[in-house]
């Protein structure tokens, strides 16, 4: 018994080591991303890419009569320093490091060191990062649709539907809660495929532009490339507040990638949607204010169907 408790406090102590080394590693990184720039600075290609898609909305917007700091512009820049900055501060990075040590220690209790499956590294680096990005996107793909379906999940997400003005930065307001979902889902296939690359810095800079211009006042659907990259015209409907008969949940999940919706028959662009009213049934009654958004899904009073 007393053998047994040694290793708790040990494995305790390690645990605590990983969370203060995680905040006191992650504050630093975040200074030195601010004061060191550079070509791989995540906070600056932030507000660049930020800066340029609301150049393009301003001098070349779809709807005209939108005001450049349309409804809801503040709030979502606020959920884009909590989500991007803040929330990885507070606890996240930590929380994630820890949830990485206990699954490994999970897998050591039987012997396995790791559960890499494919080998990719021998592979060019431009294959790593587009076998990366089209993996993490049809699970992002495929965890949006459970975003929409089930009921609990839905309340983290109405945030994000409130949006009733679309802008790029209606991109960053989703509750923390999908932070997890989505990074708890992707961390088993990835490890397996055995990515390791720095590399993915690229990917994911990516996926924020094309995020940014889905969001964004842009009356875009890039042509042919339109059934292949999500773009404004397309996302515009995912928003939309009626829902056809035939897509009860939802439709057009694509975060970055269409395609998905088009093999899986879930696209749906029935006419130029530049006007549709967007949010969800009963959003007048949708808290407002960062606070309560955030403490909305916890509420145990809420309903929690879509229609």
């Amino acid at each position: 018994m007393y053998f047994c408790s040694v290793i708790d406090m040990i494995m305790l102590e390690k645990y605590l080591k990983i969370i203060e080394e995680s905040f006191s590693g992650y504050f630093n990184y975040l200074v030195s991303e601010i004061t060191n720039p550079s070509w791989t600075n995540y906070f600056y290609w932030l507000i660049g890419l930020s800066l340029l898609v609301w150049l393009l909305e301003i001098f070349i917007p779809w709807r005209k009569n939108q005001a450049i700091f349309r409804k809801g512009f503040w709030l979502d820049s606020f959920y884009i320093i909590f989500n991007f900055f803040l929330f990885s501060l507070v606890g996240y990075n930590a929380l994630s490091n820890v949830g990485v040590e206990l699954f490994n220690d999970f897998l050591g209790l039987f012997g396995i060191k790791n559960i890499v499956a494919i080998e990719v590294q021998d592979f060019a680096v431009w294959a790593q990062l587009l076998i990366m990005f089209f993996i993490a996107d049809f699970i992002q793909w495929n965890v949006h649709r459970q975003l929409h379906k089930k009921p609990w999940l839905w309340k983290f997400h109405k945030v994000h539907h409130s949006v009733k003005e679309m802008g790029f930065a209606a991109q960053f307001r989703f509750h923390f809660m999908e932070t997890i979902v989505y990074k708890t889902v992707q961390y088993i296939p990835l490890a397996m495929i055995g990515f390791g690359i720095e590399q993915f810095f690229v990917v994911h800079m990516f996926s924020v532009f094309i995020g940014h211009l889905n969001h964004a006042n842009l009356g875009w659907s890039y042509g042919w490339l339109g059934y292949i990259l999500n773009n404004p015209k397309m996302h515009i409907w995912h928003h939309s507040k009626e829902l056809p008969k035939e897509h009860p949940y939802g439709m057009n999940y694509g975060l970055s990638l269409s395609i998905w919706d088009y093999i899986f028959g879930t696209a749906y662009i029935p006419k130029n949607g530049k006007n549709i009213e967007l949010g969800f049934h009963g959003d007048e009654n949708f808290p407002k204010s960062f606070q309560e958004q955030l403490a909305y899904p916890f509420k145990k009073t809420q309903k929690t169907t879509q229609k």
